[in-house]
């Protein structure tokens, strides 16, 4: 039915739940260990709902050493390890395996320490992404990383994904935002990486594990960068005739050196499917909409908003709509953060991630819906165009297997399509299970063996997060 395959479970470990069950009891309060099959079930998949998986069992430690006790109790019996934030992976970086145990991190959600001088916060991982910012405001500073899901997501799924949202095109992904983190190795090992600066001496180990899904360790603090909020901010709204001027748009605004706090896209059918949720005023009679926001001072934001208008205007833009409130300003924000809830109202939906140089927009937007119609499917594009991070959302139907197998079929040639054009795979939510087998497209195997060889070095025996990222043929022995 699908591309999607799992490998054949250990049933030498199966058959000893019990013992390890017994073993995990040992080193974890009963509250924290979870072993009834009902109750596993809010841990089988992850947002990529196609896919299910009963775990082994599933531990939520309440401290850095309960993490160690239990990755070094599974270590010694060989047993698989599963790391879990708020399982809200779009690309099944967090789906378990029969004869893995999943770990999660959702207890570990304190705040360690901020430091306002330095304009640091150090968090434990299961801390959501917005109540990182919610720690910080009102000392007035927020957390950059801002992905749509921020109000479940944790800091510890963000850093396994290396995740953005709609503020990276001005101030950076995870990896831009992390100074430093506590890691359990798959032995139970304790280390610290980076520290509390922009910089450390030796090898950058921070910027390896950062984006590693899970694979290289379970990481449980986090010190993160956090940022002076801006004196103000204010997004527009953009109304194209097509999908093409408004990414050439995008690209024209790129290429001037305007560099705005956020630059986010949709196109008719996003707009119709947020507007009947969100109640934005997004206008509903044009094909695409770009919401721009800038930031600063009046003066600042008026100078930019002027040469942005200015620009839109010499690519056909129809429909110009500033935020005049605090309140407009939201309803625009809601609508477009409700995108992902809201598509799921109307349809089920994959929901890709692929990045292109800004430049091949207009050209990749027509060849997308081009790719979508061909299987008779429908596609709603949002996504952030500042820079280049595609998320196409395929409906289908998911009660039909012809009809996901061609959703996911549309999805790969969509992959290939931004590789082809000089992007990647993946801008922000990881390759998990979903991409894994379409990394022989972007990387050639000498490429593929190295990264592999890292991998092993720190878990020589394929324990932590196993048929994630990699081919299931290619891992090196």
């Amino acid at each position: 039915m699908t591309h999607i395959q799992f490998p054949i479970p250990d049933m030498t470990i199966t058959d000893r739940r019990e013992e390890i069950i017994a073993a995990l009891a040992g080193v974890v309060p009963e509250e924290c260990l979870i072993v009834a099959t009902d109750q596993m079930r809010a841990f089988e998949t992850d947002a990529l709902t196609a896919y299910r998986r009963m775990p082994l069992a599933v531990v939520l430690p309440r401290s850095t050493e309960e993490v160690s006790a239990v990755m070094a109790c599974c270590h010694a019996a060989g047993v698989n390890v599963v790391p879990r934030g708020a399982g809200t992976s779009l690309a099944g970086g967090a789906i378990p395996q029969e004869d893995a145990v999943v770990i999660g991190v959702s207890k570990l959600n304190r705040v360690l320490d901020f430091d306002r001088k330095s304009r640091t916060i150090t968090v434990e991982t299961g801390i959501t992404n917005v109540a990182v910012s919610a720690a910080v405001a009102p000392e007035g500073f927020f957390y950059a990383p801002d992905p749509s899901s921020q109000l479940a997501c944790t800091i510890g799924g963000n850093i396994g994904m290396n995740s953005g949202g709609a503020h990276c095109l001005k101030y950076g992904v995870t990896s831009n935002n992390v100074l430093g983190v506590k890691v359990v190795l798959n032995d139970g090992t304790i280390i610290d990486l980076g520290g509390d600066a922009m910089d450390v001496p030796g090898l950058n180990l921070l910027g390896l594990l950062i984006g590693s899904e899970g694979q290289l360790g379970i990481v449980t603090e986090a010190t993160l960068r956090i940022i002076p909020t801006a004196e103000g901010a204010r997004p527009v709204l953009f109304g194209f005739d097509s999908s093409e001027e408004a990414g050439a748009c995008v690209a024209a605004i790129i290429a001037a050196g305007i560099v705005p706090v956020a630059m986010e896209f949709m196109d008719r059918p996003a707009i119709e499917i947020c507007e009947a949720f969100a109640k934005a005023g997004y206008p509903l009679d044009v094909e695409a909409m770009l919401i721009i926001e800038v930031e600063g001072s009046d003066a600042e934001v008026d100078a930019s908003l002027a040469r942005i208008i200015a620009i839109a205007e010499a690519h056909g833009v129809r429909v110009i709509k500033q935020s005049r409130s605090a309140l407009e300003t939201a309803q625009i924000w809601k609508g477009r953060k409700s995108a992902f809830g809201a598509t799921g109202r109307v349809a089920d939906y994959i929901c890709m991630d692929g990045t292109i140089p800004t430049g091949q927009l207009p050209f990749v937007l027509k060849r997308l819906g081009e790719i979508v119609a061909g299987y008779g499917l429908r596609v709603a594009n949002v996504f952030h165009a500042g820079d280049g991070n595609l998320h196409p959302l395929i409906l289908f139907d998911a009660n039909d297997p012809e009809d996901q197998a061609r959703a996911e079929a549309a999805g790969n040639d969509i992959l290939k399509l931004c590789v082809e054009v000089g992007g990647c795979l993946t801008g922000e939510h990881g390759v998990g299970i979903e991409k894994r087998d379409l990394m022989g497209f972007q990387f050639t195997k000498a490429d593929l063996d190295q990264q592999l060889r890292v991998r092993a070095a720190f878990d020589p025996d394929w324990r932590l997060n196993p048929a994630k990222v990699f081919p299931l043929e290619g891992r090196l022995i």
